[in-house]
């Protein structure tokens, strides 16, 4: 019997593209996809996709959904309370393994592995270490369709937001920006692909421009807001 693992889903082509290479393993058994969303906007945390865009994802792949409601603005230790109580309801289900789309960030995945460990789960990272050039062209290469749903002003300009990714767009990013968006430069909304059983229909809304204050900055450090553009993106059938 193959353990039982859930799947940290975020809409995205990391998360696309992990789930792929987790099914073709066929070492373990996807239960669930989890996903973060901001309770007040029913929006997925950061990408800014509705959840009826999720849901649809969720149907089209397959999987039964669980949406992790997290405060407009929750503190770490919030975070951290709301993740264990559902872990723990997970493993009671006889979960024992979570699955991310993190390439790599070593400080987000010694959290979450942290995080997995106090209740007695363990994290699976299908791209880890993988060259992130080699998996923005394998994920193409795949068939798989994405849109970019928010960018980060100081890494990209409003003109990224709203566009699909393709061959174009790796040639356009600049140096500084990683080709899968790792370091949080871009996130984006993936629609189609081997994965699923078919597309999801929408709509490419409004371009909306959304600041966040900085934490207060250490000396010598500027102070400032982040910038961010969101496409919104509107279901339909």
């Amino acid at each position: 019997m193959k353990p039982k693992a859930i799947f940290n889903w975020s809409s995205g082509k990391d998360s696309a593209l992990a789930l792929y290479k987790t099914l073709q393993d066929e070492k373990f058994e996807i239960t669930t996809l989890l996903t973060s969303i901001n309770k007040e906007f029913q929006r997925i945390s950061m990408h800014g996709v509705h959840v009826s865009l999720l849901e649809k994802q969720a149907e089209s792949l397959g999987f039964p959904l669980v949406k992790l409601e997290l405060p407009k603005e929750p503190s770490m230790e919030e975070y951290r309370d709301i993740m264990e109580s559902t872990m723990n309801h997970f493993k009671q289900q006889g979960v024992t393994h979570s699955v991310f789309g993190d390439i790599f960030l070593e400080d987000l995945r010694k959290y979450r592995e942290d995080q997995l460990a106090a209740v007695g789960m363990q994290g699976i990272f299908p791209l880890w270490k993988n060259d992130t050039k080699n998996l923005i062209e394998e994920f193409l290469d795949l068939g798989f369709k994405t849109i970019v749903t928010c960018v980060n002003e100081s890494y990209l300009d409003k003109s990224f937001a709203g566009r699909i990714i393709d061959q174009r767009f790796i040639e356009d990013l600049p140096e500084n920006v990683d080709p899968c968006g790792e370091n949080g430069e871009f996130h984006t909304f993936t629609f189609d692909g081997p994965i699923f059983k078919h597309p999801i229909g929408f709509d490419i809304g409004e371009i909306v421009k959304k600041t966040y204050p900085k934490p207060k900055p250490a000396d010598n450090e500027e102070n400032g807001d982040y910038v961010f553009w969101f496409c919104d993106l509107i279901a339909n059938n």
